[in-house]
Order: C-alpha cells, then structure tokens, then sequence
C-alpha cells in the first residue's frame, strides 16, 4: 500500500467561487497563515494517482500532528503523531503500516514555525490572478517529494494541496472550509495498533 495516495489527497467538497482577481501572495503572508493557527479541522476530498476519489474529514494539531479519517466504505485512518506517520487500512492483513513523518512532505506545513523563505525551500511561486500556488520542498532532502500548495486571497485560505512523493506519484487534495482554533485533544492523534515505538517503513 502506498504511503501517499492512501494519506493526503482531498479534493475539497466545494472549492467556493474565487475572486475576480487577487495579487499574488508573498512567502511571508503564506508562512504567517500557517503560524497564525495551531489546530484546524475541514471535509476534504482526494484525489489519487490512480484516478479514484475518496472523502473524509481532517484534522491538524501543528506541530507534526494531523488525521485523516476516511468516509465509509474505505474506511482508512490516516494519523501522524508528531513523528510518524501510521496508516490503518480495515481490509489489510498485514496490520498497521508506519512511515517517519520527515520524509514527507507534510512536514513542511505540519513544522513548528513554517517559513517558507528558508533558501531553496521554494522552487515554483505563481499566481493566475485568482490563486497563488507554491511548490515546495526539503531542500536536504528533495528526494522526499514535493508538495504543492494552491491559496486564495482575502481572507488567505489553504484551499488544495498536491502531494508529488518519491515514487513519481501524485496525489491532489481539495479542501472545503478549514475552521481554525478549536481544541483537539492529543489522543485523536494516537496510531492505533501502533502506539510508542512504532517500526517504521524506512523505504
């Protein structure tokens, strides 16, 4: 089972209508976003390398921690602990699989400050008038993946994320309405049947 098209990928319930025109966003304004909030929680949809679509609901506690719980009849539970990322898959046989969560891009949103700015972190930064995308990555480590992020503007909202992992594969995620601010409690990000000392998938 592959890491990445089972965990991130939502294709948002309603991408609302954008605005006619927005200036493009600066890596500040984007990295501010992301530190002005700790928890968030949304619907999303996802879209994987294969073509299927799966939906869910998702949750973030910054830093390192998010849950993806994935609607019937997949039923997957996607969960990162702040320093692994476990996947539990209903039909499998095998049991949990778990996966450090640096070698994913998620770690560069899911950080404890995220700057953006940071040299050669950012390789693509775009706007067609409506949206801002950026692409990013570990610059010590770019054989982890990418991921890129698409924003609106006024309010700046997170609206897609597009997950380009190791493998050459590709996963697009959409979001619906991220509400911010709500508290989370940390065992919604505990990995079941995994617990301490998860054996991670070093691939």
């Amino acid at each position: 089972m592959k890491l990445f098209p089972l965990m991130i990928a939502a294709v948002a319930c309603v991408v609302t209508a954008l605005p006619a025109a927005a200036d493009k966003l600066s890596l500040s304004q984007i990295s501010s976003y992301f530190n002005g909030f700790r928890t968030a929680q949304g619907e999303f949809t996802q879209i994987n390398d294969d073509g299927t679509i799966s939906t869910g609901r998702l949750f973030i506690k910054r830093p390192g921690r998010v849950r993806f719980e994935y609607d019937p009849p997949e039923g997957t539970l996607v969960v990162a602990d702040g320093d692994t990322v476990g996947i539990v898959d209903p039909k499998s046989n095998t049991g949990p699989e778990g996966y450090p969560l640096h070698r994913t891009p998620l770690k560069i949103i899911l950080a404890n400050k995220v700057d953006l700015s940071r040299e050669r972190m950012v390789t693509g930064h775009a706007s067609d008038g409506k949206t801002t995308t950026i692409r990013a990555h570990d610059p010590k480590n770019p054989e982890y993946g990418s991921i890129e992020l698409v924003f609106t503007d006024d309010p700046v909202e997170l609206r897609q994320w597009v997950i380009n992992d190791d493998g050459g594969s590709q996963t697009t995620v959409v979001l619906g309405d991220l509400k911010t601010g709500m508290r989370l409690a940390n065992d919604r990000f505990v990995i079941p049947g995994i617990g301490t000392g998860p054996k991670h998938n070093d691939r």
